[in-house]
């Protein structure tokens, strides 16, 4: 049987309230070197690609596009969003770069060199991480499930929950995410915990506690809302970029046991 119709017949077939527990890993970063951020961006999605950064911020009235010079942390190109959308998770395939909208149920597709808008895709729902695995979307919306979505059309395939230990996890707290081989990686909202899913049958099989990324002093200086959000991975060294809304740094680390 093909792999991939293998992988949706599981996908379809979850049913996280009968799932036996999983044991689940834990890991922390190590963190390999602290690059500047824009301690004004209200990070929402961020994504590695070709040496820079590129990063979608949120808030009505504030929110941008950017492409990010990894080491001065200067935004290159910066595109202002109509102050009537809420910009949320990015993320590229191919040339291109999709943004989407918190509550609006539209994501915006820019050409990823001029940042020209050339489409706008509608959905239903929220609209809060992204990510792309080569073959499909997988995008959450506030809720615990995460939705698996064509990559031409961004037509919804199927919804499914994500489960910890057999159960469901409780709404608005998968965010930013990050697509790296067979898992999903998601920022746990208002957490300094991210999840490692797996991407087939929904279950968290790791924890990454972030906790100690910031000092006492850097996360008192925080303003609200200044929560971790914002995961990145770099196929080239196998790394992960991890920062947060407002926060002045991103850390490349890697993650290892505690």
């Amino acid at each position: 049987m093909n792999r991939v119709i293998f992988a949706l017949i599981l996908f379809l077939s979850l049913q996280p309230l009968q799932a036996q527990s999983t044991e689940v890993a834990r890991f922390i970063p190590k963190v390999l070197r602290v690059l500047p951020h824009d301690g004004d961006a209200f990070t929402q999605g961020l994504l590695w690609h070709e040496g820079y950064f590129y990063e979608s911020t949120g808030l009505y009235g504030e929110s941008t596009l950017r492409r990010v010079n990894i080491e001065s942390g200067e935004s290159q190109v910066m595109l202002s969003i109509d102050e009537a959308y809420f910009a949320e998770g990015l993320e590229r395939v191919d040339d291109k770069l999709i943004q989407l909208t918190w509550k609006a149920g539209v994501a915006f597709v820019y050409d990823l060199a001029s940042f020209d808008l050339i489409d706008t895709i509608e959905y239903e729902g929220e609209g809060w991480g992204l990510c792309y695995d080569g073959r499909f979307f997988f995008m959450s919306d506030s809720t615990p499930y995460l939705s698996l979505r064509d990559a031409a059309t961004f037509e919804l395939i199927v919804r499914a929950a994500v489960t910890y230990q057999g159960q469901i996890v409780p709404p608005q707290l998968l965010n930013e995410l990050e697509c790296v081989g067979d898992h999903i990686y998601a920022n746990a909202w208002n957490t300094d915990f991210i999840f490692r899913i797996d991407k087939w049958t929904g279950e968290v099989n790791a924890v990454i506690d972030a906790s100690t990324l910031l000092t006492d002093a850097e996360r008192a200086a925080l303003p609200p809302g200044g929560v971790l959000n914002g995961i990145a991975y770099n196929p080239e060294s196998e790394t992960f970029f991890i920062t947060g809304k407002k926060w002045k740094q991103i850390f490349e680390v890697v993650f290892i046991a505690p």
